[in-house]
């Protein structure tokens, strides 16, 4: 089933900060957040094992538990299962190093075969508390995690996740599946494959203001062609493009902070929102069917429905592809 069925709205909450991503968020800050986004008619809510170690699913499971099911949809991930034994070693993360250092203590079994992919579900749904799930992800079968040996996890996960996930949507258990990563070219090769397809994929910051060249090669229209959606991972680029200090889940470099400067110079001069420009860029392609950007105040909710709604004139877009900032081949809001 093609995602634009599926998803509710535009606008889908993120829940990697909920795992204590870069920092400790106290149970109600994380609780009030996720109550805030309900109140405020989110109804698309992405999560994983991964965030830590579990911890973002027990916190959505807790507030959702009291929703009515029917009345939200909800995407979690699987490669990675969460045992009940606390890890003794520091976790390797690859390039995100130490990312959920402050998440629950249980250690994590990186895999994607078919027995892993169950095993990973039934954890999922147990902290969520609920008894199914709409769209599963296929998570970080990609370079940032696995360097050179990437392509051993793609196909460990082609014949054991894709195939599992196909069989489950295809019993109508889930409604959609594809792949959850930073990198386009897991995406690009599972598209390629002559097996059963996935029903989209959520690419996290690679579509963004700061990062889109790459997506818009290949990978984006191979998707247009096929019919697969996108859900946009990070449109705020970890945080730098919503007033944060990171990129790609680390401190911003120079040349990144230097661009976000000359972002936030055009979107003063017409006096809108660097944040909206950022949710809307990454919402203006046909592919793109929703963003979930992440948040850990409920304040945040608030901005992210007013980046949503905000109202950008054409000038600034026109002022964007002029001064080199956006890639000629990217769509703009409003055919701009």
């Amino acid at each position: 089933m093609s995602l634009k069925k599926i998803l509710p709205g535009r606008l889908g909450f993120g829940t990697a900060p909920l795992g204590n991503m870069f920092r400790a968020i106290p149970d109600e800050e994380a609780r009030a957040t996720v109550e805030a986004a309900w109140d405020q008619g989110v109804r698309y809510f992405d999560s994983a094992p991964f965030y830590g170690a579990g911890l973002a699913e027990e916190r959505l499971g807790e507030v959702l538990a009291a929703k009515p099911r029917d009345e939200y949809v909800l995407s979690t991930k699987v490669g990675r299962v969460i045992l009940d034994e606390h890890e003794t070693d520091v976790p390797d993360f690859g390039e995100k190093g130490g990312l959920f250092e402050h998440g629950n203590p249980n250690k994590i079994v990186h895999e994607w075969t078919a027995g892993a992919i169950e095993r990973s579900i039934e954890g999922s749904l147990r902290r969520l508390g609920t008894d199914r799930l709409d769209i599963v992800w296929v998570h970080d079968i990609a370079q940032d995690f696995h360097g050179d040996a990437w392509i051993g996890k793609f196909e460990e996960a082609r014949t054991g996740a894709f195939r599992v996930l196909s069989r489950l949507r295809d019993e109508g258990v889930i409604k959609a599946w594809g792949l959850g990563v930073n990198k386009t070219e897991p995406i690009e090769m599972t598209l390629a494959l002559d097996e059963p397809q996935p029903d989209g994929f959520l690419l996290a910051g690679r579509y963004t203001l700061l990062d889109h060249e790459h997506a818009l090669q290949r990978l984006l229209p191979m998707a247009q062609e096929q019919g697969v959606g996108m859900v946009v991972g990070g449109p705020y680029s970890s945080g730098i493009l919503a007033g944060g200090a990171h990129f790609e889940y680390q401190k911003a470099p120079a040349e990144i902070i230097a661009k976000v400067n000359r972002l936030k110079e055009l979107t003063a001069k017409h006096g809108i929102s660097i944040k909206a420009a950022a949710l809307q860029f990454s919402l203006a392609h046909p592919v793109a069917d929703a963003a979930v950007p992440g948040a850990t105040k409920p304040s945040r909710i608030a901005e992210d429905i007013a980046a949503l709604n905000e109202k950008i004139p054409a000038a600034f877009w026109h002022d964007l592809r002029a001064a080199g900032l956006v890639s000629p081949a990217a769509p703009l809001p409003n055919n701009a």
